[in-house]
């Protein structure tokens, strides 16, 4: 079970109060209302299967699975009492106001996490052992911007009467089924060798106190998909880049042995990520005019995924 932290800081939404008028909202300075790194994700879960091989000189090699289940964290923002505009900026001529006084700015972010490996191993000693391998890690990071709850009617306003404020909004139409007006997924394949070392620290009877440590240096080949809505309309855009990443992992496992081939393991694991996109970084990297266009990959972000692990273990 593992958490997420760490991040980009990204402003998503601010207040500007809602005397201005709708149009001077694109360049009124605001207040931070809400900020990407205030995401709190909270534990996800997953499988970690390893199969490891050992002869008798010492030498063996593992393969090593595992995945945490995707994550997400929401937080919605208004509406204010008295009515503020809540808006959310982006580069070009983008920007975003709730339709209605009685809608809030919603945003949510979810994270998955893969990983498999490769080792071969030497035994240094009988507690500690070196290890060197291939890895393969994919993250994958979602961001959604949405208005909830959704417009009751059209908000023909925009057009009719550009410099009402908030207070002086009236109905329109018939609503549509519109679309969120923010949507951001980036994908990190990480393709790379890693060096590592596992020891036993203790053993005092049946328990054992065990540590591991690796580390390596990737070739991320990060990609980002970007959908804004432009009048209800969804316009896409997407990128790709390469670029060197570094992961980093550490651990320890405190192991109660059964009897000869099963044992029981509870543990703290912390796995480090460095120079992977994460979707709000690319809200600097997408540029809107009459289109959208995706500028590049902002591949620059650190992550720490920590939390517990249980396990059991069967030697033959």
């Amino acid at each position: 079970m593992l958490q997420r932290s760490g991040g980009t800081s990204r402003t998503l939404v601010e207040r500007v109060p809602g005397t201005v008028p709708f149009l001077t909202t694109f360049t009124t300075p605001g207040t931070e209302a809400f900020n990407s790194s205030q995401f709190e994700q909270g534990f996800a879960a997953g499988p970690k299967l390893r199969l490891m091989y050992r002869d008798p000189a010492g030498y063996g090699v593992e393969v090593a699975y595992f995945n945490v289940f995707t994550r997400t964290a929401t937080t919605t923002i208004g509406p204010d009492t008295p009515a503020d505009w809540l808006v959310m900026r982006a580069p070009g001529l983008f920007w975003q106001t709730q339709d209605f006084p009685y809608q809030g700015m919603t945003w949510s972010n979810a994270t998955n996490l893969y990983s498999a490996e490769l080792n071969g191993r030497w035994d240094l000693s009988s507690r500690v052992t070196v290890l060197a391998g291939i890895r393969w890690l994919q993250l994958n990071d979602k961001l959604v911007g949405t208005l909830s709850p959704p417009d009751l009617t059209a908000p023909s306003w925009k057009q009719a009467c550009k410099f009402c404020n908030i207070f002086q909004i009236f109905p329109g139409g018939t609503a549509g089924d519109y679309p969120d007006f923010w949507t951001t997924s980036t994908t990190n394949n990480l393709y790379g060798l890693q060096l590592g070392v596992d020891a036993t620290l203790l053993a005092i009877d049946r328990f054992s106190l065990q540590g591991q440590i690796k580390a390596g240096l990737f070739d991320n080949v990060a990609s980002q998909l970007t959908g804004i809505s432009l009048q209800k309309v969804v316009y896409p855009a997407s990128a790709t880049t390469n670029r060197l990443a570094f992961a980093g992992e550490a651990g320890v496992q405190l192991k109660y042995r059964i009897g000869d081939e099963v044992a029981l393991k509870v543990g703290y694991e912390a796995l480090w990520l460095a120079g992977v996109a994460l979707a709000p970084a690319q809200i600097d990297k997408t540029y809107t005019s009459a289109t959208v266009s995706a500028l590049g990959v902002d591949a620059g972000a650190n992550v720490l995924f920590q939390g517990v692990t249980f396990g059991l273990e069967y030697a033959f």
